[in-house]
């Protein structure tokens, strides 16, 4: 039976972000809030926990999944940046944007597209999504929470635990989030757009 927490979408309860933190490092599976949707989050180590996502969303390794990261410092550590990415990715977070990079070493083969070998990395701006991470200290292995069966993310947090309540361990009420998601971009051979979502794609200077 999954947890429920109320966290504060302005300023979250620290007790409450560390209970949650504290699920995420016993394998937990949770969903959060992000600027985007809601999102199905796990730590980036834990197979068991990666392929409960997977499962959740209906969903292969062919579909990339997101390393949801605290700050722009923590997103070079997972990902190939040359000094041209770097200055877009500088513009561009905290927001609404995934990005598609080469990973490097640091990242588990088995959470990388598997012919890329690349993965989506992004900087949500959201309190919540923020302190989680910050207290993590490490990135979230993360993608959106599109459930198989529907046309668009949930929105309503206790929907989301009367429908996912014996699939995931924790369910964070961060308040309303959208049902648009980010906007993708590819940046492993120049910049090319994957998909437009709720991030400004003229920002990309495309």
């Amino acid at each position: 039976m999954a947890q429920f927490f109320a966290i504060h979408p302005d300023n979250p309860q620290e007790r409450l972000v560390k209970q949650a933190v504290n699920i995420i490092h016993h394998g937990g599976v949770v969903v959060y809030p992000t600027d985007s949707c809601y999102a199905l989050g796990c730590e980036l180590g834990n197979k068991d926990a990666m392929e409960r996502i997977l499962r959740i969303r209906g969903i292969d390794q062919k579909h990339h999944l997101t390393l949801m990261c605290a700050d722009l410092a923590e997103l070079g550590t997972y990902a190939k940046v040359d000094n041209v990415a770097f200055r877009l990715l500088k513009s561009l977070t905290p927001g609404s944007y995934t990005f598609i990079l080469p990973a490097t070493k640091e990242v588990p083969n088995r959470t990388l597209h598997p012919k890329r070998k690349t993965i989506g990395l992004r900087v949500p701006d959201n309190a919540v999504a923020l302190a989680l991470l910050r207290e993590l200290g490490a990135p979230m292995l993360s993608c959106t929470l599109m459930l198989p069966e529907d046309d668009e993310a949930p929105t309503d947090p206790y929907e989301i635990r009367d429908r996912l309540e014996h699939s995931v361990d924790l369910v964070i009420d961060g308040g309303w989030c959208g049902t648009e998601p980010t906007t993708v971009v590819d940046m492993t051979d120049g910049i090319e757009l994957i998909r437009a979502g709720k991030g400004d794609v003229s920002r990309l200077g495309l």
